[in-house]
């Protein structure tokens, strides 16, 4: 046996070169056969998640856009339900108005035509109590005159006295 532990001596050497050799050849068949496949594998993996979270930014992008855009209709639509109430409000107020304006006038026509009908009957009334008063005189003065004064002279003179009186007379 040899006292040396390592020994250099040329089958070691050729040995060492056929093994590198050897290591080389199977490093550069396993990089072309499984290295370059799996570093295609992943590229293409690492493709379609970079293509994933693009797609998921656009989309979020568009989302949040969608969003802003629903957000302003419902915005819009909510300005514009105010509007419409407020428009319904002031109509209503207006037909109340109206309402209101058309009742006094109305109030004021009964009014008008109830004080024509008041009036009518008065003058109906004192046109009634005159003929009253007309026929009660005729009757005393008949009765009083009757005696000495003809008919026909009785109704002249009662003619002549509510000529004098006029009409004024029984109108106050």
């Amino acid at each position: 046996m040899d006292p040396r532990i390592f020994g250099l001596d040329p089958q070691t050497l050729f040995d060492t070169c056929i093994t590198l050799v050897a290591m080389l050849a199977l490093f550069i068949l396993l990089s072309y056969l499984l290295f370059n496949p799996a570093r295609k594998l992943i590229q293409k993996r690492k493709d379609y998640i970079e293509s994933q979270l693009s797609e998921a930014a656009s989309a979020k992008d568009e989302a949040l856009a969608m969003k802003k855009e629903y957000d302003d209709k419902l915005a819009k639509v909510d300005d514009e339900s105010t509007e419409l109430i407020s428009q319904a409000r002031q109509k209503a107020k207006e037909r109340a108005s109206e309402i209101v304006n058309e009742a006094g006038d109305e109030a004021h026509r009964i009014l008008a035509r109830a004080e024509k009908e008041v009036a009518l009957e008065k003058d109906k009334v004192r046109d009634e109590m005159k003929q009253e008063m007309v026929q009660v005189a005729s009757m005393m003065a008949g009765k009083l005159v009757s005696e000495s004064i003809s008919e026909e002279a009785q109704a002249k003179l009662i003619e002549e006295t509510c000529n004098e009186m006029g009409d004024s007379t029984w109108q106050s």
